[in-house]
């Protein structure tokens, strides 16, 4: 039985997690996952229970994001790709005919892309003691919040402030030292 009402809390991490690094965009998947929630909600009479919740939500999330990068590149009239996929919940495959080509990168963009990852690693040596950890193990490492809230003695609400103002700080400290 699906609990809409519980998604946000129960999913939006996992889901999160598994979005950014497909997207690479903070912004995009905030509305991928929120197209997720709500197609799901629209569709919910369509669950049969033969997967999990999270299995359910996932495979509409990636029919999102294939749909994002169909959008984008939609006007690129570049070379066709083929990508099988499996992952914990799911396999199959995915024909893209207009995808933007990964190999075309200017020495400019592959010196952004290196001074970016050794700006995040300096921004997160400044994160402290538990915060670091508990940041490190769920953005990074995509630990699951039950296991992170029992590793620590802490409740969901207290693990997503810290996550919240590691992120925030994060994000000042690119913007001081990257930006």
């Amino acid at each position: 039985m699906l609990d809409p009402e519980r998604w946000v809390d129960t999913y939006s991490d996992y889901l999160y997690n598994y979005t950014i690094v497909r997207v690479n965009d903070h912004l995009v998947a905030q509305d991928l996952i929120s197209e997720t929630f709500l197609a799901g909600l629209k569709s919910k009479d369509n669950f049969k229970g033969e997967a999990l919740e999270r299995t359910w939500l996932t495979a509409i999330l990636k029919r999102k994001i294939i749909d994002h990068y169909r959008k984008k590149n939609s006007k690129k009239g570049q070379a066709e790709v083929h990508i099988t996929y499996r992952d914990e919940d799911s396999e199959g495959d995915w024909l893209e005919e207009r995808v933007e080509d990964p190999f075309d990168k200017t020495a400019e963009d592959t010196l952004e892309n290196e001074e970016l990852g050794v700006a995040i690693f300096r921004c997160l040596e400044t994160l402290k003691g538990k915060q670091k950890e508990i940041f490190t193990k769920k953005t990074i490492d995509g630990y699951d919040t039950d296991a992170l809230c029992n590793e620590y003695d802490i409740t969901p609400s207290n693990l997503w402030v810290i996550v919240h103002r590691a992120r925030k700080s994060m994000a000042e400290c690119l913007e001081k030292s990257w930006l």
